[in-house]
């Protein structure tokens, strides 16, 4: 279904501010100084600085997933290979934010690979199917 594309789509949007909530949490928790929100970083336990870190890297991998998406749909892809690879990714960033958190680099990387592949492979099967 070719909406299975636009809806992990704006999941993978949605997912990009999860990591946010622990860190906005964590912010008014040490004392949130709105003049300079970026030094309190510092200042965050380390499982929230990671929280900040996986939140920036899903801006970085959105930038990439949502045209492949986009191709994908764009092109008509509707088979098995391009939903899965659609459904995979937000489920992939989601863990991959779990076990930046958690401090799980083992996991995390292959979280980052498996998301990164889903990317690959929308793109290549949009572009296969213009190009053949």
């Amino acid at each position: 279904m070719p909406a299975t594309l636009l809806v992990s789509t704006a999941i993978a949007a949605a997912l990009i501010y999860l990591p946010f909530l622990l860190v906005g949490l964590e912010r008014f928790r040490v004392g949130y100084d709105m003049s300079a929100p970026r030094a309190m970083l510092d200042k965050l336990p380390p499982y929230a600085q990671r929280a900040n870190w996986a939140h920036q890297n899903a801006f970085e991998s959105f930038g990439l997933f949502a045209p492949a998406a986009l191709m994908a749909y764009v092109t008509g892809q509707t088979s098995d290979l391009a939903l899965g690879a659609a459904i995979a990714y937000p489920v992939a960033r989601l863990l991959y934010s779990v076990f930046y958190i958690l401090n799980v680099p083992l996991l995390r990387s292959a979280m980052f690979a498996a998301g990164s592949i889903s990317i690959f492979t929308l793109f290549v099967i949009s572009c296969r199917s213009v190009l053949i």
